[in-house]
């Protein structure tokens, strides 16, 4: 029996994801894989290198500096989210990432991306830290018309919560047949069409197919959320979620805002602590 960890994305609603990540780090919760989309990705990625608190730090710190987050990044770099700032600088120098623990531990780690000719998701592992990997994390977490398309291996990518949002059928392949799967949507969210949809369709003209995934992608995430509802029921999924919407939107400027998040993330998962790890301790059904 493998166990995996499924963390959704969702921009700046990831930090309840961290919150409860840390959680888990400190309770010395262990899984055999993880997989990330997106922001699940790009925050996810420090539990196999175990630094609680780092995703939570380096985002409060660097919330308000335009180099991390801003129009003007847009606008002079084509990416809201600076690129070179956040998986460069920051990793490498400012608030560095452990690569030797990351490329040590035997926990495996991969992340989701979206594929422009295909409209199809793309899986990575990540088995260690380079420069390459780091490019397949902006990947991952670039968004549609908030950032530029990362072109890597053969691939025109973006944002992976466009083709699958919610990896677990995918984690389940590989053999993760129990699994902890971390929302940053309430119960009750339903995804509906993207408003953007028109100006996507523009920007992306040359990728139908991309254009087509944007266009269903309500339909697939729906889909994917009843999914984990079901395996929830049968008891080989444990899911945490905030109870009721975030406050909070794709960007967030104001530490405070950031730090509620993540403290929700954390009172969630300590609500739910002794049930988690008894749903990853209980023997095998096979």
């Amino acid at each position: 029996m493998k166990t995996g960890l499924v963390l959704e994305g969702g921009a700046m609603r990831a930090l309840f994801s961290v919150g409860v990540m840390d959680v888990m780090m400190e309770q010395h919760v262990e899984f055999d894989g993880a997989i990330g989309v997106s922001a699940g990705a790009a925050f996810g990625c420090n539990y196999k290198s175990h630094q609680p608190e780092r995703a939570l730090r380096y985002n409060l710190k660097y919330c308000r500096d335009p180099r991390y987050c801003s129009f003007r990044s847009l606008i002079q770099t084509g990416d809201l989210f600076g690129a070179d700032f956040c998986y460069h600088e920051i990793p490498e120098k400012l608030d560095p990432f452990d690569e030797e623990t990351f490329n040590q531990s035997p926990m495996e780690f991969h992340l989701v991306c979206t594929d422009l000719k295909t409209g199809r998701a793309v899986y990575h592992p990540c088995d260690e830290i380079s420069p390459q990997t780091l490019e397949w994390m902006r990947a991952s977490a670039s968004m549609p018309l908030a950032s530029r398309i990362v072109e890597i291996d053969g691939y025109k990518l973006l944002d992976g919560g466009i083709a699958d949002s919610i990896p677990l059928r995918y984690f389940e392949q590989l053999g993760y047949t129990r699994n902890v799967v971390v929302l940053t949507q309430p119960p009750d969210y339903v995804k509906q069409k993207n408003k953007a949809l028109p100006l996507i369709r523009f920007a992306y003209r040359k990728y139908p197919k991309f254009i087509e995934a944007a266009a269903r992608r309500h339909l697939l995430y729906n889909a994917a959320t009843q999914y984990v509802r079901e395996k929830a029921r049968q008891g080989e999924v444990f899911v945490i979620q905030p109870e009721k919407a975030l406050p909070i939107g794709h960007v967030e400027h104001h530490p405070e805002k950031l730090q509620t998040i993540y403290q929700i993330g954390r009172q969630t998962t300590l609500k739910n602590l002794e049930a988690l790890k008894q749903f990853l301790n209980a023997p095998s059904k096979e």
